[in-house]
Order: structure tokens, then C-alpha cells, then sequence
């Protein structure tokens, strides 16, 4: 059986959700705090698949997800680095996507080449957003339609590039995973792009794909009664769109 870790620490409120999409997606899970993995008593490498989750690790004083970043790079990093090399997913979402861009694992491993900053709004911003599933180079996005829904929930999530030869470059190898649109499938401007994200990006991989980070929640989005209209479908199946995600990642790992 596939083997998860989800990794947590104070201030993380998304794992147990997380946890339970794993699991109904058919692996195994443990859940880890990370001074665990700092203390050696568990290994990272011992698993198959590293979720980071949502929430706001050490209250985001230092900025959303900073110091968590700081904790894995300082002390994770070789373990980290043979995880990859092992080409084993990693996936960030909402909070752990904010401490996989400031840990230098996304877009460009190894470089700060990106940030997520303050929404233009300037608030909190939760509610459903319409999501364009890019063609990308990772494997976690296949069997699910173009257009899907996911709920968002952050303040910080503003994807931002260092330059715009780094955003030429993540276009051009289709490291683009999400956008937020318009429910016709358009990239508009907010509320449907909920913090000002540059070319509507909502998610990203690394240059091998297997390394992911989002802004949307797919562990919210697993079963189709999580959907607000979910009343007026006509075809109401149990799963939605963000268990054929985590069931993406399970079964690569097969």
C-alpha cells in the first residue's frame, strides 16, 4: 500500500481532511509533526508520497509559511532532496504551497524564483473558485475535466515571479497546473481570480512535475455533496474533482 506522510506543525488545521481524502483514495497515512522528522525519529524517505497541508503554520508571523520553510530547508533538506531524487510527489496546498515556493522547491528547484504575497484585496478571501486544468507536465492532474471547482481560503496568495523570463519559462514547460477563470473557462480578473495572481495562476509543478503546489483546496472538493450546487446536478456521483486528484497521486506511486 502507498505510503503518505503529511507533515505538520503548529498552527497546521488541514490535515485531518487531508488524511482522510488520502485514505479514501486508498493509501495508507500517517500524520508527522515536523520535529519528528528533525529528531530522527521518523524519515521522510521511509514514504512514498509528502504532503504539506493547509492551515497556518507558526500563525504565518514572519510571513505565510516562512518559517516552516526555513525548519525544512535548515534541517530536512538532504532527506528532502533524495525524496525528489527518488522522483516521489510532493504536493503543497494553500499553506504548504506557501512554504514550497519559500523553501525554493517550486517553480525552480533550488531558487527563490517566486513568492505568494498579499491578495489585491488586501483580506482573507474564501469561497469557490472556477479552476482551468492546464496541460501540464505533471501526471496528477489527468481524468478531470477542463473547467473544475475548488474552495480557496487564504489571504497570502498572490503568485508572483521574480522576473518575467521565469514566468516565459514555467509557460513554456508547461509547469502551469491550475488558473483561475470564469466559469466559461476565460482568465478574468478578480473576484474570479480571488488574489491577483500573475496570468491567473493558481498552481504550479517543478520541472519534473511531480513536485505540486496550489492555492485551492482539493481535499475539500472530494465528494460531489461538498459542491454548492450540489443539489442541482443532475448526475450526483459520490467523488468529485478533488478525489481523482489524490487518486492521481496514489496511483503513480503504484
Amino acid at each position: 500500500m502507498v505510503k503518505v506522510i503529511i507533515l505538520r506543525t503548529g498552527g497546521t488545521n488541514c490535515d485531518l481532511e487531508t488524511e482522510w481524502a488520502c485514505k479514501t483514495a486508498g493509501a495508507s497515512v500517517s500524520r508527522v509533526h515536523i520535529s519528528q522528522i528533525t529528531s530522527g525519529r521518523v524519515k521522510i524517505l521511509d514514504f512514498d508520497v509528502l504532503i504539506v497541508p493547509g492551515g497556518f503554520s507558526y500563525g504565518d508571523d514572519l510571513g505565510a509559511g516562512k518559517v516552516l520553510a526555513n525548519e525544512i530547508m535548515l534541517k530536512c533538506q538532504e532527506q528532502i532532496e533524495k525524496f525528489r531524487e527518488k522522483q516521489r510527489p510532493i504536493i503543497g496546498i494553500c499553506n504548504g504551497f506557501q512554504v514550497l515556493v519559500k523553501a525554493k522547491m517550486l517553480p525552480c528547484w533550488g531558487k527563490h524564483s517566486a513568492s505568494l504575497v498579499w491578495n489585491d484585496s488586501g483580506r482573507f478571501e474564501d469561497r469557490w473558485v472556477h479552476l482551468k486544468v492546464e496541460k501540464s507536465i505533471s501526471p496528477f492532474f489527468e481524468n478531470l475535466p477542463e473547467i473544475i471547482r475548488f474552495p480557496v481560503a487564504h489571504a497570502e496568495g498572490k503568485f508572483v515571479v521574480k522576473t518575467d523570463s521565469i514566468l516565459k519559462k514555467i509557460e513554456k514547460n508547461q509547469q502551469v497546473v491550475l488558473r483561475y477563470v470564469d466559469p466559461s473557462g476565460e482568465i478574468k480578473g478578480y473576484p474570479y481570480n480571488p488574489n491577483g495572481s500573475i496570468a491567473g495562476i493558481a498552481g504550479v509543478c517543478d520541472e519534473k512535475g511531480l513536485v505540486v503546489g496550489m492555492m485551492p483546496h482539493p481535499e475539500r472538493a472530494l465528494l460531489t455533496l461538498h459542491l454548492p450546487d450540489w443539489l442541482r446536478l443532475r448526475q450526483r456521483q459520490e467523488f468529485s474533482y478533488g478525489y481523482q486528484f489524490f487518486k492521481n497521486v496514489i496511483e503513480y506511486c503504484l
